[in-house]
């Protein structure tokens, strides 16, 4: 019993891989190789040639070039601040719109829908993940804008007018259907197709025994998808979240169309404004000394934003799979 015990306590030993030898062997690993570094030089460079362009607008303005709101062409003084917010509140309204929406066509998807009705619905998702997005942007402009003003808008800005707080923030003082709000319900459009595609597809890679498993034992179809399914794609849900963020902060044309464009906080998310890619959409064809120099200097706070993203997402990921 002893030696038995002894024998399976061993450690199996791991398999040793092999030096390559062949001619292949060594082309294919030296490919990889520059392929990995040709990333991570692709990376730099551009973090590097953003920097250098706006060095100069950082270098002008200083600490006032994130927090200023000022963005005058013809004195050359430029602020960010108006462009930061929007960029963010936009990016929070998609998430908090698309989100759910996404989650739910998945889980309705994988769990409830009759098979002749979950193709045609799988279909249209990637149909709509495949839309360029100036169409977006056009649709927004020319059908949801003048929807959403007179219908949307116009009622509700009479309803909460007076109103502490959710006055300030929902009362619209020229209802026209542009604004931050109606830029976040676009990029919801545009990223719902996106974060629910791949949602859906991890779902489907769950084992299914698993979720026979706790429907065996009397769970709720509600119970597995918040014990079972949830948590064994919490990781896959994630990466599909920030993959839908990393494309709402950088959206351009869409947001272009239907943001409004105006140089100005408000405290209403009904008001117009502006986000960063719009900003540099708007004015970057006509764009001379300083002025590129700050528009440049906005694609390097941008990027910035982008890479803090990616940071915390991979925490929330090392953290889901420590759980």
């Amino acid at each position: 019993m002893t030696a038995v015990t002894d024998t399976m306590s061993i450690p199996a030993a791991r398999p040793q891989r092999k030096t390559p030898k062949g001619t292949f062997d060594i082309v294919f690993r030296n490919a990889s190789l520059i392929s990995a570094l040709f990333v991570l030089l692709l990376l730099a460079g551009i973090m590097l040639s953003m920097v250098i362009g706006g060095w100069p607008a950082f270098k002008a303005f200083g600490l006032s070039f994130i927090t200023g709101s000022q963005w005058d062409t013809q004195a050359d003084v430029y602020g960010a601040w108006p462009a930061i917010v929007g960029t963010l509140s936009t990016a929070l309204i998609a998430l908090l719109i698309g989100v759910p929406l996404s989650l739910g066509i998945a889980v309705y998807l994988t769990q409830l829908a009759p098979p002749w009705f979950k193709q045609p619905v799988s279909t249209t998702i990637e149909l709509l993940a495949a839309v360029p997005s100036i169409i977006y942007g056009m649709w927004g402009l020319f059908v949801f804008v003048p929807l959403f003003a007179a219908y949307v808008q116009v009622p509700l800005s009479n309803i909460v007018e007076g109103m502490p707080i959710v006055g300030t923030i929902l009362y619209s003082r020229s209802p026209s259907g542009l604004g931050i709000l109606t830029a976040g319900i676009i990029l919801a459009f545009m990223i719902i197709p996106f974060i629910a595609s791949i949602v859906r597809d991890m779902l489907d890679q769950i084992p299914s025994v698993l979720r026979e498993s706790a429907y065996g034992i009397g769970a709720t179809t509600w119970e597995v998808v918040r014990h079972v399914l949830v948590p064994q794609a919490g990781v896959s849900i994630i990466g599909a979240i920030m993959l839908g963020l990393g494309r709402a902060l950088g959206e351009t044309m869409a947001v272009t169309f239907v943001v409004g464009n105006a140089n100005r906080l408000s405290a209403s998310i009904m008001d117009p404004g502006s986000t960063i890619a719009s900003r540099i959409a708007n004015e970057f064809n006509e764009a001379l000394g300083l002025q590129m120099n700050a528009l440049i200097a906005l694609g390097c706070i941008l990027f910035f934003v982008t890479f803090v993203v990616l940071v915390v997402a991979r925490i929330l990921v090392s953290r889901v799979k420590t759980f």
